[in-house]
């Protein structure tokens, strides 16, 4: 069985399950029915949509329970099977989360019309035979009033005292003046809650109001969003469903990033809208940081090898932190040809860019592999190379081995990173491994150089990394970015690239949030904007990617493209000008737009690099 809930959303955000009433309708069941009462007369119908959901990588599954209480089952003559209606619904979503996921039971709001008393009661009673069927947590779920939510907690907290509750309310229901994040927190923080969900509402309006609803919460309280299928919105003239599993999961994506420790979908969200968001969770929450094996043979500390400094191990190595350097990254190849790619590095290295990075399998493509591309370029151009290295298409094993082989080729200088998600790519079903993070990768490829494999048993001889590391200094949650900022410093980077920076205060309080961590060179990420188009798709498709308002709407009003061109390289040179101006910025890294490399040398020369 896993750990306590509470226990596990210390450490990783929980995906749960879509709505299932809408999947029962899509079966052919008409409203009319008990969706509870099918439990029991159509079992297969209940467990196959939980394992769908279990197919789409939740967590978390929901107990077919909603209604599942005395006065709504009265209504359909059902009210004397009400224990044996929770205790199958609870049993199905076990059947099928086998030993490894969470099973929550559903308590949805008891019709107004009846006494309050037996409101009450009716919540009580219905707790107590979730409890007694062996669900890990309760849920009331997405309630229309606050003061009804108030007393249905805290009934059940009485009918079921050791099982964890998570009160949720309907967005709509609470949004209202400025504050009502924080507010709405506050009430449920004086009931004794730990968790706290809204559930329903539009995906775009619950992701706006995630960073308050956070911030409100502290680490005292975890949060759980979960929107509803999104409604009919007029888009430049258009009438359309925001309806898309893409547009579900961008939007829980943005509620993770801005602390929500509970994600999920409500009503009319499917199996696929939750496949997309797991496979965002999956590139954040890895399995591990660093495998180890224990061995009595290995004496670590005896046959650890002291590494070369970083500036023996390669020339790019020998001049951070000693000029202003400048690396471009240039684009794989699409096909089979890697002349194009090759004439793009000479001519930034005719030009006097320092070093040029190669991606690895950026946005989740399918190309040529960095270290081959990498090989010819620092054969046929002279320049240095920087091969990136994610953890997404590989297990720990192959991670090694590449890297060995890539030290072998003669190739020096990483990025070590997580990478995208497959879904963010044109390989949609491709297997995600992510065995390590982009922590862990950097403490492996330390133990390299320290002589010693990701088990720590010696290498005979010792790699050459120079070790680099990313970072975001406009993330949505700040205080994990620094943290993991340190955590990737602590673990042995030699240097920084950032992702494009946009707003000078921005990188300023960055900066100011890590003066506590071990200093390395710090590359600025600078990236010309194409056009207006090119920004939203940034601002709103990319992970990590956060381009402020007045930065789009300057791109907005530049017009024809080729004047939004041009405004895109004016604020970029802008951007590199003033994070020129902080000490700890030692160089940039630049991002060609779509390719073009002479926009880059505009952009280095109206900042004043070049």
């Amino acid at each position: 069985m896993p750990e306590p809930i509470l226990t596990a959303l210390q450490d990783r955000v929980i995906l749960a399950d879509g709505g299932m009433s809408m999947q029962i309708y899509q079966q052919g069941f008409f409203v009319n029915r008990c969706y509870d009462q099918l439990n029991l007369i159509s079992p297969d119908v209940i467990s196959g949509i939980h394992q769908g959901f279990v197919k789409a990588g939740a967590d978390l599954l929901t107990a077919n329970t909603f209604g599942a209480n005395r006065p709504a089952l009265s209504g359909f003559g059902l009210a004397d099977q009400l224990e044996e209606i929770n205790k199958r619904g609870v049993e199905l979503a076990r059947e099928a989360a086998g030993d490894g996921l969470y099973v929550a039971g559903s308590i949805g709001p008891v019709s107004q019309k009846v006494d309050k008393d037996e409101r009450l009661a009716a919540y009580a009673e219905h707790a107590a035979a979730l409890h007694k069927a062996g669900a890990d947590l309760l849920v009331l779920d997405t309630f229309l009033c606050f003061d009804e939510l108030e007393r249905a907690f805290k009934a059940v907290c009485e009918a079921a005292p050791d099982v964890v509750v998570l009160p949720s309310i309907h967005l709509d229901s609470i949004k209202g003046e400025d504050g009502w994040q924080a507010a709405a927190v506050q009430r449920v923080a004086g009931w004794g809650a730990k968790l706290f969900g809204v559930h329903g509402g539009d995906a775009q309006e619950i992701a706006e109001a995630s960073s308050k609803l956070t911030a409100a919460a502290g680490k005292e309280i975890k949060v759980s969003l979960m929107p509803s299928l999104g409604g009919c919105r007029e888009v430049e003239g258009r009438m359309l469903y925001m309806a898309s599993p893409e547009y579900m999961a961008e939007y829980l994506r943005r509620c993770v990033q801005r602390g929500a420790g509970m994600i999920g979908g409500n009503a009319g969200v499917d199996a696929a809208m939750i496949k997309e968001s797991a496979s965002f969770l999956r590139s954040i929450q890895p399995r591990q940081r660093v495998v180890v094996v224990e061995s009595k043979e290995i004496k670590t500390a005896e046959e650890s090898m002291t590494p070369l400094t970083v500036e023996e191990r390669s020339p790019f190595g020998a001049l951070l932190g000693k000029k202003f350097a400048v690396s471009v990254e240039i684009d794989l190849p699409k096909g089979l040809d890697p002349r194009k790619s090759i004439e793009g590095a000479k001519f930034l290295y005719e030009n006097g860019i320092d070093a040029v990075n190669i991606a690895d399998g950026p946005r989740a493509s399918g190309r040529m592999a960095p270290a081959a591309l990498a090989q010819l370029v620092r054969e046929e151009c002279g320049i240095e190379p920087i091969v990136h290295v994610c953890c997404r298409d590989r297990n720990l094993l192959a991670l090694q081995m590449d890297l060995i082989s890539d030290h072998t080729l003669g190739l020096r200088n990483l990025m070590l990173i997580t990478g995208d998600p497959p879904k963010m790519g044109i390989y949609p079903d491709a297997t995600a491994v992510f065995d390590l993070d982009a922590i862990g990768l950097i403490q492996g490829v330390n133990l390299l150089n320290h002589g010693l494999d990701f088990a720590k048993r010696p290498l005979k001889g010792q790699t050459q990394f120079v070790l680099g590391m990313g970072c975001n200094p406009g993330a949505a949650d700040l205080d994990k970015e620094v943290e993991r900022f340190k955590s990737k410093v602590d673990a042995g980077a030699d240097f920084v690239f950032s992702q494009p920076v946009y707003d000078p205060e921005l990188l300023n309080v960055f900066l100011k949030r890590i003066e506590h961590v071990r200093p390395i060179p710090f590359f600025v990420g600078i990236l010309p904007l194409a056009s207006y188009k090119n920004a939203e798709f940034l601002h709103t498709q990319v992970p990590g990617m956060q381009i402020p308002d007045p930065i789009r709407e300057r791109m907005r009003k530049g017009g024809t493209k080729e004047a939004q061109r041009s405004e895109g390289i004016a604020i970029a040179a802008e951007a590199l000008r003033e994070a020129k101006k902080y000490s700890q910025i030692k160089g940039a890294y630049v991002f060609p737009p779509f390719g073009r490399y002479a926009a880059i040398l505009d952009v280095l020369e109206k900042a004043g690099v070049r």
